[in-house]
């Protein structure tokens, strides 16, 4: 079967310079897009051409979708990946480029329109026999019948806005008292993010681990799951650490977490590269029948897909555009897990005064390369300048090793040996999250920073030794 002869990467950054690898294996020339902040970006300097954008913003020079297909069809692009965030979820977008005689390499417009609002992408899947959380996913929105259901469901409960993610319109509410407070607020922040006030309603999980399945689905029909990830490490509802596999998840639970992925997202006839995310409920050691809970999909590849790639020795990116164009999925996946893999997210921010975003010249960077295990998927070099315009994120640190100990203790390690000036970065933060204790011992929640904040803060606390 023919792949493409060239694919454009509406996209910058880390993911843009993932993407370029990929294309050249598969024999593809790759060409890059840029705003003017990027233009000597090294995904820009990589890629066998690059096209400007046009406009004066930068931050939507990159969802200027017409723009981007204009730039694909002067490239001789027969395929546009558009990596994650901007326009990766947007089926307009899909559909534009299937109106145009280009490949869009992800799902199609009609799967991400079945998963993009949380209420109908849940009433969806638990018709697909996929657990959902007890909740409320209906179309009525009036404060007393919301606050109704809440009573129905049991305090404490979520208010979440249907739209959107990152947190974003979501209130919990412990008591009846509070509800219509959290319900004013969650709907004033879920309209100005996401133009959309409606919300949900859900049971309160008090001790949840957020655990991922990757999906993939070709043209037959075929949908397969390549194992799950850890992503319970987070700030605000933002990841911080992912893992691979989940630390502690029994083969009974892996089992049936990966066969609802695979049937909920079969249900929508999904094709390429996805992720569906779960709740488990770790309240008790987890067992072969703890339950689980579907969160929501993401029509996309993530951030932290890595992680999958080193325990599973595939390429996502390349079996993404191999799928686009039309090749089916090997007769044996999922190829048999090997060992544990574990990123973290280095993000140009100051931790000690609320993360707040850095911007400036990183005047020296030297990468933990050549270290055993180790892989650095950044999107900046020395020399360059991180913007205001973009989100903070410099890229990951991935480390593998045989076993999470091991890999724990690579990822300290190199991030002991990452030096990077000119700017404040969040390295010592992780390397802090990493030396826990409770996360040595896999002892993972979503509540896992919010509860060790301070500690995980203190500039001047002694730091554990890798070893």
């Amino acid at each position: 079967m023919s792949l493409f002869q060239r694919v454009l990467i509406a996209n910058r950054g880390e993911i843009a310079r993932r993407v370029i690898p990929s294309c050249r294996a598969l024999g593809i020339e790759a060409v890059a897009v840029y705003a003017e902040p990027d233009r000597d970006a090294p995904y820009v300097r990589e890629a066998d051409e690059a096209l400007p954008l046009p406009g004066d913003d930068p931050r939507q020079a990159y969802l200027d979708g017409p723009a981007l297909i204009a730039a694909a069809r002067d490239a001789g692009a027969e395929a546009i990946h558009p990596g994650y965030g901007f326009l990766s979820e947007n089926p307009a977008f899909a559909q534009a480029c299937a109106t145009a005689g280009i490949v869009f390499i992800g799902p199609s417009p009609e799967a991400m329109r079945a998963m993009a609002e949380k209420d109908a992408a849940k009433r969806l899947m638990a018709e697909a026999g996929v657990p959902v959380v007890p909740g409320y996913h209906g179309e009525e929105q009036d404060a007393e019948a919301l606050l109704a259901e809440a009573r129905r469901i049991g305090f404490p409960v979520l208010i979440k806005a249907v739209a959107g993610g990152g947190g974003k319109g979501m209130r919990l509410v412990e008591r009846e008292e509070a509800f219509a407070d959290a319900l004013a607020a969650a709907r004033r922040e879920a309209a100005s993010a996401f133009g959309n006030d409606r919300v949900l309603i859900e049971k309160y999980v008090a001790c949840p681990r957020h655990v991922e399945v990757q999906v993939f689905g070709d043209a037959t029909g075929r949908v397969v799951a390549l194992y799950e990830r850890d992503c319970s490490i987070q700030r605000r509802h933002q990841k911080i650490v992912e893992e691979a596999p989940a630390p502690g998840l029994p083969q009974a639970l892996r089992a049936r977490m990966m066969d609802a992925a695979v049937r909920g997202a079969t249900a929508i006839g999904y094709t390429n590269a996805g992720t569906m995310e779960f709740i488990v409920d770790a309240s008790a050691p987890l067992g072969p029948e703890t339950p689980f809970y579907f969160m929501e999909m993401n029509t996309r590849l993530q951030v932290e897909h890595p992680v999958t790639e080193m325990v599973t020795g595939l390429d996502l990116v390349a079996w993404q555009i191999r799928v686009a164009a039309g090749e089916p999925l090997p007769a044996d996946w999922p190829p048999p897990l090997s060992g544990h893999a574990i990123e973290v997210r280095l993000y140009a921010e100051d931790p000690a005064r609320g993360f707040l975003p850095q911007t400036g010249r990183i005047f020296h960077l030297r990468l933990p390369e050549g270290m055993p295990g180790i892989r650095c998927d950044l999107g900046v070099a020395q020399g360059d300048v991180v913007s205001p315009h973009f989100d903070p994120m410099i890229g990951k640190l991935i480390a593998h090793g045989p076993n999470r100990e091991e890999a724990r203790r690579r990822l300290i390690a190199a991030l002991d040996a990452l030096e990077i000036a000119g700017l404040g970065t969040n390295r010592r933060f992780l390397r802090r999250v990493l030396s826990d204790p409770a996360f040595a011992e896999a002892r993972l929640s979503t509540h896992f920073v919010a509860e060790r904040e301070d500690r995980l803060l203190e500039e001047d606390a002694e730091l554990a030794p890798a070893h």
